[in-house]
């Protein structure tokens, strides 16, 4: 036993390093805005059925962690392990032309311990949000005058989120669990103006630093019964608090010799302002969710979530979101899962079957047109039997989702991309005290 924990805690430091120094995981021109593109607090099994979550109690006949909903820490039975990957394939349109581009990073590494039979515990470490983005448009000084210039951006950083939670269930139907979470991160945006083919004309960069940190709470609710022998029905509710981050933002306003819209940099010819260590304060939006579930024990599960988040009250004190009023967001998750035969000796008889549909309006509305964010998506969860005489139970959860964010119309990007998420969870009993060796 002592051996297998120094074995993740050798994992969970290289994983904690990793992420710690990760760049954007994002080519999205929509994460400028805000805190960047938010990723979601659900893991694989849970975002191959639509990031269906909030009235999830439990998942086939494993113990899996829904962070998404700490009331279902209740249900977990043995220590759970939980580490996975995220790749992201995304192409851009606009104006007949289109680019792709790609990102790789770990995504996840989570822990959840039963305390008794009715609670247990979970933390971990995941994305929150990510930025990245590099465009340039082009400026007009009029009829008369054939000065070419170009309005240039790029931005890149992210939020990680290190979380602990607890959940237990009160009587017969009830559940109620918390989670503390510690975002932390670096956002970098940077604007500026360039003259391409302007022989002599210098171009203007404003790079603009936010080192943002602080803490966040989510509560969940989840009521539980039994609408005969084999079938649950879960109803579950989710509020993450409205709360304040710390960001100290610095800005540089330079004249350099160089295009910024392809990243390259020459020479600064000077700095024309700069200030360092302000101190800013961010406002989180509340965010509620609903949700439901279905489900047929080891054999299947159907359900759907409904959220809403007050984004109207977002604040963060930054350009683009002074010339950028958000707007309240909405969504709906439809998904399920389906194993054909959890008793049978053929391999793929005991896999699980997932699929999931998601609608987003996102709290972005930009030259008048409101931005949103539709996908579907499968996976699998493939067993590891594992060896004789060995108490564990292995998985690898395999998600696959394909979507499409914005429109063309009024000149905007239209943004199709393919996530794929695979993640190794590991099912054990530790802290487990044997008569005999």
């Amino acid at each position: 036993m002592r051996l297998h924990i120094k074995k993740y805690l050798y994992i969970i430091g290289i994983c904690v390093s990793a992420t710690a120094s990760a760049q954007s995981n994002s080519s999205s021109p929509y994460s400028a805005f805000g805190l960047g593109a938010l990723r979601g607090d659900q893991l694989p099994q849970y975002r191959a059925m639509g990031g269906l979550s909030t009235g999830v109690r439990s998942l086939g006949g494993y113990s899996n962690i829904n962070v998404a909903n700490p009331a279902a820490y209740s249900s977990i039975r043995l220590s759970t392990f939980d580490i996975g990957a995220y790749m992201n394939r995304t192409i851009l349109e606009k104006g007949g032309n289109s680019e792709a581009s790609g990102n790789f990073a770990l995504n996840h590494i989570n822990f959840a311990i039963p305390l008794s039979q009715r609670s247990a515990f979970s933390f971990g470490l995941m994305p929150f949000s990510d930025m990245g983005y590099n465009y340039a448009s082009p400026m007009s000084f009029g009829s008369g005058d054939t000065t070419r210039a170009n309005r240039a951006f790029a931005g890149e950083g992210g939020l990680s989120k290190a979380y602990i939670g607890y959940g237990v269930q009160i009587g017969k139907y009830f559940s109620v669990g918390a989670n503390v979470s510690y975002l932390f991160g670096k956002l970098n945006n940077i604007s500026g103006i360039e003259y391409p083919n302007q022989l002599g004309a210098t171009n203007s960069r404003i790079e603009n630093k936010r080192d943002i940190n602080g803490f966040n709470y989510d509560l969940g609710l989840q009521y539980h019964t039994t609408l005969n022998e084999k079938t649950l029905l879960t109803l579950g509710y989710t509020n993450s608090l409205g709360t304040k981050l710390n960001s100290t933002a610095s800005e540089i306003v330079t004249r350099i010799s160089s295009n910024i819209s392809d990243g390259t940099i020459n020479s600064v010819l000077d700095t024309v302002s700069s200030y360092f260590g302000n101190e800013e304060k961010i406002t989180l939006p509340m965010r509620h969710s609903f949700g439901f579930s279905i489900n047929r024990a080891n054999k299947w599960l159907l359900g759907a979530d409904l959220r809403y988040a007050k984004w109207s009250d977002y604040k963060d004190g930054s350009v683009l979101d002074d010339q950028t009023k958000f707007k309240d967001s909405y969504g709906a998750s439809l998904g399920g899962q389906w194993t054909p035969d959890i008793t049978s000796i053929r391999y793929w008889n005991v896999v699980d079957y997932r699929f999931g549909l998601r609608y987003d309006k996102t709290y972005l509305n930009l030259n008048g047109q409101d931005i949103k964010d539709m996908a579907v998506s499968l996976g699998l969860g493939l067993p590891i039997r594992a060896q004789s005489g060995i108490q564990a139970y292995y998985k690898i959860n395999l998600t696959a989702e394909y979507g499409q964010r914005g429109t063309l119309t009024n000149n905007l990007v239209k943004e199709r991309y393919f996530n794929f998420t695979v993640s190794f969870m590991l099912n054990d009993r530790w802290f487990q005290r044997y008569r005999y060796d």
